[in-house]
């Protein structure tokens, strides 16, 4: 399987060490309906099982690039099934980080874009940019930013694997890289790329 190596413009941390191996979880039926999943615990499809399985040799090659690595999953099944199925065949230990959880969607959880543009009038064909600024009752901005930040503090210099969601996954990355709201909101994410955050700049592995 090739790769290809896209990297995004760098933007600079103040401590710079360190190395986040971020993955998205595999995909799941919701995915294929467009369906938002936010915090409901949707489990991985065949699939998604299969496109985990075959992201395992590039996360173990990345993994054999540094020392004292730890691995963190959101508790939701997809991501926890996603790690296990990552860790499989990794010495090392897996814990469950409730911050990197999914935002929450509120009564837009289970609604395709289209569905959510019918019945709320004006809100962006983007998910994201309308839970950012349209969400009635879905987990605020700022307190997901938060979230981010307080993760960051953590592990932002620490060499670990994160498995997570798409939204709150796209705001770790924007505030490790200093983006704007904007431009976070708007990274690409696919459930076969593996995403690496280190001195400041980030890096995508995309596989086929």
């Amino acid at each position: 399987m090739s790769a290809v190596d896209s990297e995004q413009s760098p933007h600079r941390v103040s401590n710079p060490m360190g190395r986040i191996i971020l993955v998205r979880h595999g995909p799941t039926q919701f995915n294929v309906e467009g369906r938002l999943q936010g915090q409901m615990d949707i489990p991985l499809s065949h699939e998604g099982k299969r496109k985990a399985a075959s992201l395992a040799p590039h996360v173990l090659a990345l993994l054999r690039e540094v020392d004292n690595c730890v691995a963190l999953t959101s508790p939701l099944r997809r991501a926890r099934s996603t790690a296990e199925i990552l860790c499989s065949h990794v010495d090392i230990p897996l814990r469950v980080d409730a911050r990197l959880t999914e935002v929450s969607f509120g009564c837009w959880e289970g609604l395709t874009i289209r569905e959510i543009n019918a019945r709320w009038r004006g809100t962006p064909q983007s998910s994201r940019l309308s839970w950012a600024n349209f969400c009635p009752d879905g987990e605020p901005y700022e307190d997901a930013i938060g979230r981010a930040d307080d993760w960051l503090k953590d592990f932002g210099d620490r060499n670990v694997l994160i498995v997570t969601h798409g939204v709150i996954g796209s705001l770790i990355r924007g505030r490790y890289a200093r983006l704007s709201k904007d431009e976070m909101l708007r990274l690409p994410v696919g459930h076969n790329t593996i995403v690496v955050l280190s001195d400041g700049k980030e890096r995508q592995f995309q596989y086929l």
